[in-house]
Protein backbone atom coordinates (compact mmCIF):
# COMPACT_ATOMS: atom_id res chain seq x y z
CA UNK A 1 0.00 0.00 0.00
CA UNK A 2 1.39 3.61 -0.85
CA UNK A 3 2.42 5.47 2.08
CA UNK A 4 0.21 7.74 4.16
CA UNK A 5 2.36 10.95 3.41
CA UNK A 6 2.81 10.01 -0.46
CA UNK A 7 6.84 9.50 -0.20
CA UNK A 8 8.79 7.53 -2.24
CA UNK A 9 11.41 5.46 -0.51
CA UNK A 10 14.63 4.46 -1.97
CA UNK A 11 13.91 1.07 -3.20
CA UNK A 12 11.41 2.61 -5.41
CA UNK A 13 13.77 5.21 -6.74
CA UNK A 14 15.87 2.48 -7.76
CA UNK A 15 12.99 0.81 -9.20
CA UNK A 16 11.67 4.24 -10.93
CA UNK A 17 15.36 4.77 -11.98
CA UNK A 18 15.19 1.56 -14.14
CA UNK A 19 12.23 1.56 -15.09
CA UNK A 20 12.72 4.36 -17.00
CA UNK A 21 15.62 2.99 -19.09
CA UNK A 22 13.40 0.15 -19.87
CA UNK A 23 10.91 2.54 -21.11
CA UNK A 24 12.98 5.13 -22.90
CA UNK A 25 14.60 2.48 -24.40
CA UNK A 26 10.69 1.66 -26.13
CA UNK A 27 11.42 5.54 -27.69
CA UNK A 28 14.62 3.85 -29.39
CA UNK A 29 13.01 0.42 -30.33
CA UNK A 30 9.98 2.38 -31.96
CA UNK A 31 12.42 4.40 -34.26
CA UNK A 32 14.29 1.31 -35.88
CA UNK A 33 11.20 -1.12 -35.76
CA UNK A 34 9.16 1.84 -37.79
CA UNK A 35 11.53 1.79 -40.51
CA UNK A 36 10.02 -1.78 -41.68
CA UNK A 37 6.91 -2.15 -40.54
CA UNK A 38 4.04 -0.29 -39.87
CA UNK A 39 2.63 0.86 -36.13
CA UNK A 40 -0.62 -0.80 -35.27
CA UNK A 41 1.59 -4.18 -35.95
CA UNK A 42 4.47 -3.10 -34.15
CA UNK A 43 2.15 -2.22 -31.10
CA UNK A 44 0.46 -6.10 -31.68
CA UNK A 45 3.73 -7.45 -31.61
CA UNK A 46 4.74 -5.74 -28.58
CA UNK A 47 2.00 -6.49 -26.42
CA UNK A 48 1.57 -10.10 -27.83
CA UNK A 49 5.00 -10.96 -27.25
CA UNK A 50 4.86 -9.07 -24.25
CA UNK A 51 2.29 -11.44 -22.81
CA UNK A 52 3.93 -14.42 -24.22
CA UNK A 53 6.69 -13.68 -22.18
CA UNK A 54 4.63 -12.96 -19.06
CA UNK A 55 2.30 -16.16 -19.62
CA UNK A 56 4.87 -18.73 -18.62
CA UNK A 57 5.69 -17.15 -15.23
CA UNK A 58 2.06 -16.91 -13.95
CA UNK A 59 2.15 -21.09 -13.85
CA UNK A 60 5.91 -20.87 -11.79
CA UNK A 61 4.19 -18.50 -9.30
CA UNK A 62 0.89 -19.88 -9.45
CA UNK A 63 -1.17 -16.74 -10.12
CA UNK A 64 -4.71 -17.61 -10.60
CA UNK A 65 -6.81 -16.42 -14.01
CA UNK A 66 -9.16 -13.75 -13.93
CA UNK A 67 -12.94 -15.39 -13.70
CA UNK A 68 -15.68 -14.48 -15.95
CA UNK A 69 -15.94 -10.74 -17.83
CA UNK A 70 -16.39 -9.17 -14.24
CA UNK A 71 -12.85 -10.48 -13.43
CA UNK A 72 -11.49 -9.49 -16.69
CA UNK A 73 -13.00 -5.83 -17.40
CA UNK A 74 -10.48 -4.23 -14.84
CA UNK A 75 -7.57 -5.58 -16.98
CA UNK A 76 -9.52 -4.64 -20.64
CA UNK A 77 -9.93 -0.91 -19.55
CA UNK A 78 -6.44 -0.95 -18.00
CA UNK A 79 -4.91 -2.52 -20.91
CA UNK A 80 -7.00 -0.11 -23.47
CA UNK A 81 -5.77 3.23 -21.83
CA UNK A 82 -1.94 1.81 -20.54
CA UNK A 83 -1.24 0.20 -23.79
CA UNK A 84 -3.45 0.43 -26.81
CA UNK A 85 -4.15 4.03 -27.13
CA UNK A 86 -1.07 5.35 -25.77
CA UNK A 87 0.95 3.00 -27.32
CA UNK A 88 -1.19 3.07 -30.70
CA UNK A 89 -1.44 7.26 -30.38
CA UNK A 90 2.61 7.45 -29.67
CA UNK A 91 4.40 5.57 -32.08
CA UNK A 92 1.92 7.04 -35.25
CA UNK A 93 3.40 10.62 -33.51
CA UNK A 94 6.38 8.89 -34.08
CA UNK A 95 6.17 8.78 -37.95
CA UNK A 96 5.94 12.60 -37.70
CA UNK A 97 8.77 13.60 -35.02
CA UNK A 98 12.13 12.05 -33.69
CA UNK A 99 11.72 9.92 -30.93
CA UNK A 100 13.71 12.50 -28.07
CA UNK A 101 10.91 15.20 -28.92
CA UNK A 102 8.10 12.18 -28.55
CA UNK A 103 9.56 11.05 -25.04
CA UNK A 104 9.86 14.91 -23.90
CA UNK A 105 6.16 14.97 -24.50
CA UNK A 106 5.44 11.87 -22.94
CA UNK A 107 6.54 13.54 -19.74
CA UNK A 108 3.90 15.44 -19.53
CA UNK A 109 1.86 12.51 -18.23
CA UNK A 110 2.55 13.29 -14.58
CA UNK A 111 0.45 16.99 -15.60
CA UNK A 112 -2.49 15.47 -17.30
CA UNK A 113 -2.45 12.42 -14.86
CA UNK A 114 -3.35 15.56 -11.96
CA UNK A 115 -6.19 16.68 -14.29
CA UNK A 116 -7.58 13.27 -14.91
CA UNK A 117 -7.67 12.93 -11.44
CA UNK A 118 -9.14 16.15 -9.65
CA UNK A 119 -11.65 15.81 -12.78
CA UNK A 120 -12.83 12.48 -11.45
CA UNK A 121 -12.76 13.88 -7.62
CA UNK A 122 -9.95 11.55 -6.65
CA UNK A 123 -7.40 13.98 -5.38
CA UNK A 124 -7.87 17.45 -4.34
CA UNK A 125 -6.56 20.23 -6.82
CA UNK A 126 -4.04 21.80 -4.76
CA UNK A 127 -2.98 25.41 -5.69
CA UNK A 128 1.11 23.96 -6.30
CA UNK A 129 -0.49 20.99 -8.34
CA UNK A 130 -2.29 23.23 -10.71
CA UNK A 131 0.48 25.90 -10.96
CA UNK A 132 3.11 22.60 -11.91
CA UNK A 133 0.40 22.03 -14.69
CA UNK A 134 0.46 25.54 -16.04
CA UNK A 135 4.24 24.85 -15.74
CA UNK A 136 4.04 22.29 -17.93
CA UNK A 137 1.77 23.40 -20.52
CA UNK A 138 3.97 26.34 -20.94
CA UNK A 139 7.02 23.72 -20.96
CA UNK A 140 4.88 22.04 -24.24
CA UNK A 141 4.00 25.64 -25.78
CA UNK A 142 8.30 25.72 -25.69
CA UNK A 143 8.66 22.46 -27.35
CA UNK A 144 8.37 23.29 -30.97
CA UNK A 145 5.15 25.29 -29.98
CA UNK A 146 5.23 26.54 -33.65
CA UNK A 147 4.54 23.63 -35.06
CA UNK A 148 1.37 23.17 -33.61
CA UNK A 149 -0.20 24.67 -36.96
CA UNK A 150 -3.54 22.98 -38.42
CA UNK A 151 -1.96 20.42 -41.02
CA UNK A 152 1.51 21.08 -39.96
CA UNK A 153 3.05 17.22 -39.93
CA UNK A 154 5.58 17.89 -36.84
CA UNK A 155 2.08 19.26 -35.32
CA UNK A 156 0.17 16.33 -35.56
CA UNK A 157 3.27 14.46 -34.05
CA UNK A 158 2.56 16.28 -30.90
CA UNK A 159 -0.73 16.14 -30.74
CA UNK A 160 -0.86 12.59 -31.27
CA UNK A 161 1.49 12.16 -28.68
CA UNK A 162 0.17 14.52 -26.04
CA UNK A 163 -3.15 12.71 -26.27
CA UNK A 164 -1.08 9.33 -26.10
CA UNK A 165 -0.07 11.00 -22.64
CA UNK A 166 -3.59 11.85 -21.93
CA UNK A 167 -4.39 8.60 -21.87
CA UNK A 168 -1.64 7.16 -19.45
CA UNK A 169 -3.04 9.88 -17.28
CA UNK A 170 -6.33 8.19 -17.54
CA UNK A 171 -4.82 4.76 -16.74
CA UNK A 172 -3.72 6.24 -13.50
CA UNK A 173 -7.49 6.95 -12.91
CA UNK A 174 -8.07 3.38 -13.85
CA UNK A 175 -5.37 1.69 -11.97
CA UNK A 176 -7.05 2.52 -8.34
CA UNK A 177 -10.14 -0.03 -9.52
CA UNK A 178 -7.44 -3.15 -10.01
CA UNK A 179 -8.03 -5.89 -7.49
CA UNK A 180 -5.74 -5.51 -4.57
CA UNK A 181 -5.22 -9.17 -4.31
CA UNK A 182 -3.77 -9.51 -7.65
CA UNK A 183 0.43 -9.81 -7.16
CA UNK A 184 2.26 -7.30 -9.73
CA UNK A 185 3.11 -10.41 -11.91
CA UNK A 186 -0.61 -10.74 -12.58
CA UNK A 187 -1.54 -7.52 -13.40
CA UNK A 188 1.51 -6.91 -15.62
CA UNK A 189 0.21 -10.04 -17.65
CA UNK A 190 -3.49 -9.76 -17.63
CA UNK A 191 -3.77 -6.46 -18.97
CA UNK A 192 -1.19 -7.17 -21.61
CA UNK A 193 -3.29 -10.35 -23.08
CA UNK A 194 -6.23 -7.94 -22.88
CA UNK A 195 -4.25 -5.51 -24.94
CA UNK A 196 -2.98 -8.34 -27.27
CA UNK A 197 -7.34 -9.03 -27.63
CA UNK A 198 -7.73 -5.96 -28.82
CA UNK A 199 -4.92 -5.14 -30.69
CA UNK A 200 -5.44 -8.59 -32.78
CA UNK A 201 -8.75 -7.33 -34.08
CA UNK A 202 -7.26 -3.46 -34.45
CA UNK A 203 -4.27 -4.60 -36.44
CA UNK A 204 -6.44 -6.75 -38.33
CA UNK A 205 -8.48 -5.19 -40.11
CA UNK A 206 -6.58 -1.45 -40.36
CA UNK A 207 -3.12 -3.33 -41.28
CA UNK A 208 -3.38 -6.83 -41.90
CA UNK A 209 -0.30 -8.22 -41.22
CA UNK A 210 0.30 -11.21 -42.91
CA UNK A 211 0.42 -8.95 -46.14
CA UNK A 212 3.40 -7.43 -45.17
CA UNK A 213 6.80 -8.36 -46.27
CA UNK A 214 9.16 -10.06 -43.82
CA UNK A 215 11.45 -7.06 -41.68
CA UNK A 216 15.01 -7.73 -41.24
CA UNK A 217 16.81 -8.96 -38.38
CA UNK A 218 17.75 -5.46 -36.86
CA UNK A 219 14.33 -5.05 -36.83
CA UNK A 220 13.14 -8.43 -35.43
CA UNK A 221 15.82 -8.06 -32.22
CA UNK A 222 13.97 -4.37 -31.86
CA UNK A 223 10.82 -5.79 -31.48
CA UNK A 224 11.95 -8.63 -29.11
CA UNK A 225 13.84 -6.25 -26.91
CA UNK A 226 10.42 -3.62 -27.08
CA UNK A 227 8.61 -6.89 -25.94
CA UNK A 228 10.75 -8.25 -23.50
CA UNK A 229 12.93 -5.12 -21.68
CA UNK A 230 10.08 -2.19 -22.11
CA UNK A 231 7.02 -4.04 -21.90
CA UNK A 232 7.24 -7.31 -20.10
CA UNK A 233 9.57 -6.43 -17.61
CA UNK A 234 8.82 -3.23 -17.31
CA UNK A 235 5.47 -3.60 -16.47
CA UNK A 236 6.47 -6.29 -13.11
CA UNK A 237 8.28 -2.90 -12.33
CA UNK A 238 5.73 -0.23 -13.24
CA UNK A 239 2.98 -2.19 -11.04
CA UNK A 240 5.31 -2.95 -8.26
CA UNK A 241 5.65 0.18 -7.45
CA UNK A 242 2.28 1.35 -8.42
CA UNK A 243 1.12 -1.17 -5.24
CA UNK A 244 3.50 0.43 -3.14
CA UNK A 245 4.05 4.24 -3.74
CA UNK A 246 0.89 4.68 -5.67
CA UNK A 247 -0.23 6.30 -9.06
CA UNK A 248 0.50 9.38 -9.34
CA UNK A 249 4.00 8.70 -7.55
CA UNK A 250 4.95 5.46 -9.88
CA UNK A 251 4.23 8.53 -13.12
CA UNK A 252 7.08 10.66 -12.41
CA UNK A 253 8.96 7.99 -14.08
CA UNK A 254 8.26 9.90 -17.07
CA UNK A 255 10.40 12.65 -15.97
CA UNK A 256 13.56 10.65 -16.09
CA UNK A 257 12.17 8.76 -19.35
CA UNK A 258 13.17 11.52 -21.53
CA UNK A 259 16.92 12.08 -21.06
CA UNK A 260 17.30 8.01 -22.00
CA UNK A 261 15.62 8.62 -24.95
CA UNK A 262 17.29 11.51 -26.04
CA UNK A 263 20.76 9.78 -25.92
CA UNK A 264 19.85 7.02 -27.66
CA UNK A 265 18.17 8.86 -30.18
CA UNK A 266 21.09 10.94 -30.83
CA UNK A 267 23.59 8.31 -30.04
CA UNK A 268 22.34 5.44 -32.22
CA UNK A 269 19.63 6.89 -34.81
CA UNK A 270 21.35 9.92 -35.56
CA UNK A 271 18.48 12.24 -34.22
CA UNK A 272 19.20 16.16 -33.56
CA UNK A 273 19.15 17.64 -30.59
CA UNK A 274 17.41 20.98 -30.65
CA UNK A 275 18.50 23.82 -27.72
CA UNK A 276 14.41 24.51 -27.60
CA UNK A 277 14.16 20.89 -26.63
CA UNK A 278 16.44 20.93 -23.89
CA UNK A 279 14.71 24.04 -22.57
CA UNK A 280 11.54 22.44 -22.62
CA UNK A 281 12.29 19.57 -20.85
CA UNK A 282 13.98 21.33 -18.03
CA UNK A 283 10.65 23.10 -17.88
CA UNK A 284 8.79 20.57 -17.53
CA UNK A 285 11.09 19.24 -15.42
CA UNK A 286 10.27 21.53 -12.98
CA UNK A 287 6.60 21.63 -13.44
CA UNK A 288 6.68 17.70 -12.41
CA UNK A 289 9.12 19.04 -9.32
CA UNK A 290 6.07 21.68 -8.41
CA UNK A 291 3.57 18.92 -8.49
CA UNK A 292 5.45 16.47 -6.43
CA UNK A 293 6.22 19.27 -3.98
CA UNK A 294 9.23 17.29 -2.40
CA UNK A 295 11.71 19.54 -3.26
CA UNK A 296 9.57 22.88 -1.92
CA UNK A 297 9.13 20.83 1.10
CA UNK A 298 13.08 20.35 1.39
CA UNK A 299 13.37 24.11 0.59
CA UNK A 300 10.88 25.01 3.51
CA UNK A 301 12.89 22.53 5.60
Amino acid sequence: MPSADNRIDLRDWALLGLLSVLWGGSFFFNGVILRELPPLTMVLLRVALGAAILMPLLRTHKIAFPKGWAGWAPFFAMGLFNNVLPFSLIVFGQTYITSGLASILNATTPLLAVVAMAAAGEERAQPRRIAGVFAGVIGVAILHGDALEVGSRQGIGILLCLAGAFSYGLAALVSRRLPSRVPPLGTAAFQMMASAAMMVVVAGCVERPWLLRMPHVTTWLAVLGLAALSTALAYIVFFQILQRSGATNVMLVTLLIPATAILLGYLVLGEPISPREVIGALVIASALLLIDGRVLTSFRR
